[in-house]
């Protein structure tokens, strides 16, 4: 039995117990009214998850980087593990210009052409629905444009020149990857001059738009992991109070009234519900890590490694959820455990391979030593890059020098036929630091592989990637 298993099952039997229809006959009206909620408000972190996942981004920006919606929160470097974001990149230059249009209106996001640099990314709205891709693989193919991302139920004709971005929330975000052409630091350091040439500010202000904020993150723990405990339903509060409710999810409105989750009104548990809110939202973490380890299924005949992607959501959300007879928001609250961003075409820009095991079938152990053999002509006109992440927070591993290694990864030591092996484990083998990345000898871990600007091989499987093997100690 799993961890993860384990875990639900003695939340089950700990918060709800064996209940046959006997027994429920017996149950007072505060037994009753307990499972209620708790039932009620395991439904309401699942739903809830991206609105979730994207405030906690926000909330960070505000209260840590001290910024605020309708500027850019950026990293002036190569991001450390202080970025806390759920499995972030930490080999391109991260830019996130977070957009309120409740106040300041319809507002422009201009997007540099691809001539010094590449910025590669997505609009979202609140619920992290992709509106659309920026960039080369995006609708200005790389010449770049002014993306006007529109208020709900905006009435006014969009002015000429501008790509309309119609939005059914006030907020939203996009994430932006200012791409390196190397890992050098003077690549580094063109690729964040590239990327300030990024502009946000209201389209009201378009004839004389004012400079646009940039926030430097780089040296502030920015924590966005997702916390299961009454924290979550205080994020989810402020999602009601400021966006409109959609027509999709008004089943919604009773069930989180009936948690103390009410627009216009404070959330303002007493004690008991508290406790009910905290215990539920621990057992939706042990449900939906259960979903998590069952959802890899092997991308490859040779290995292990599974695209970390739910095919029913992103059909959905790539679709603005308009087929009436499908809401996989059991897939999506899913997804949003252990990433943020949606694109609105997967596979153009980048795409993902992901493995929690080993060769074995183990979990990878972070006091264990493994390597991973990535086969010569990796099929990328970009990059490629494997990254480690906390496999109980899905954030980078706190207090490592390094998260990942890469093609890009300076110094990174080839073999003859131009395969690479990269090392994970507590210690580097001798005369191999630069291909090692350090793990938590006190936990688990998983990997995120990408491919940026994946090219056919991959597609077509010609070209396959074969699994972490253990190694001896070092």
């Amino acid at each position: 039995m799993t961890k993860a298993k384990m875990i639900f099952g003695a939340l089950v039997l700990a918060t709800v117990g064996p209940v046959t229809t006997a027994a429920a006959q017996t149950l007072s009206a505060q037994d009753l009214a307990r499972r209620s909620i708790e039932r009620r408000a395991i439904e309401a972190v699942i739903w809830g998850m991206p609105a979730v996942n994207l405030d906690l981004m926000l909330q960070a920006m505000i209260g840590t980087a001290k910024g605020r919606p309708n500027q850019i929160v950026y990293w002036s470097r190569l991001p450390d593990w202080k970025n806390q974001t759920l499995t972030p990149n930490p080999d391109v230059i991260y830019l996130m210009p977070f957009f309120n249009t409740k106040d300041a209106g319809p507002m422009v996001l201009e997007i540099p052409p691809a001539d010094d640099g590449v910025i590669n990314g997505t609009v979202m709205d609140a619920w992290q629905v992709p509106l659309e891709d920026v960039g080369p693989a995006g609708v200005d193919k790389g010449k770049g444009g002014k993306y006007l991302i529109l208020s709900p139920n905006h009435s006014a004709a969009v002015p000429d020149g501008y790509i309309a971005l119609p939005s059914m929330n006030y907020q939203g975000y996009a994430l932006l990857r200012s791409i390196l052409k190397s890992g050098s630091d003077a690549d580094v350091a063109k690729a964040v001059a590239y990327a300030k040439r990024i502009k946000l500010y209201p389209l009201s202000q378009a004839a004389n738009p004012p400079a646009t904020t940039f926030v430097d993150a780089i040296d502030v723990v920015y924590d966005s992991t997702i916390p299961y405990d009454l924290r979550f339903f205080q994020s989810l509060d402020r999602v009601v109070q400021i966006e409109p409710w959609l027509g999709r999810d008004k089943l919604m409105i009773e069930m989180l009234r009936s948690i103390g989750i009410e627009k216009g009104k404070p959330f303002n548990p007493d004690a008991n519900t508290r406790d009910i809110l905290t215990s539920a939202a621990r057992e939706a973490h042990a449900l939906l890590e259960i979903r998590y380890e069952g959802m890899f299924k092997p991308y490859f005949d040779i290995s292990r490694w599974a695209l970390p992607a739910m095919p029913d959501y992103l059909k959905a959300s790539q679709d603005g959820f308009s087929d009436p007879s499908a809401y996989p928001v059991d897939s999506r609250g899913l997804a949003f455990t252990f990433a943020f961003f949606t694109p609105k075409h997967l596979g153009h820009g980048q795409s993902y391979l992901m493995t929690l095991k080993d060769k074995d079938g183990q979990n990878l152990d972070g006091s264990k030593s493994y390597r991973l053999t990535v086969p010569a002509n990796a099929p990328v006109n970009q990059y490629w890059s494997a990254t480690v992440y906390d496999r109980a927070t899905h954030g980078l591993i706190r207090d490592m020098s390094r998260s990942g290694r890469g093609s890009q990864s300076p110094g990174l030591q080839m073999k003859p036929d131009s395969s690479v092996d990269i090392y994970f484990g507590p210690m580097a083998p001798p005369g191999k630091d630069s291909n090692w990345v350090p793990t938590n000898p006190s936990g688990q871990f998983e990997v995120l592989f990408r491919f940026y600007g994946p090219e056919k091989p991959l597609f077509d499987k010609t070209w396959k990637l074969p699994d972490i093997e253990r190694t001896a100690a070092h």
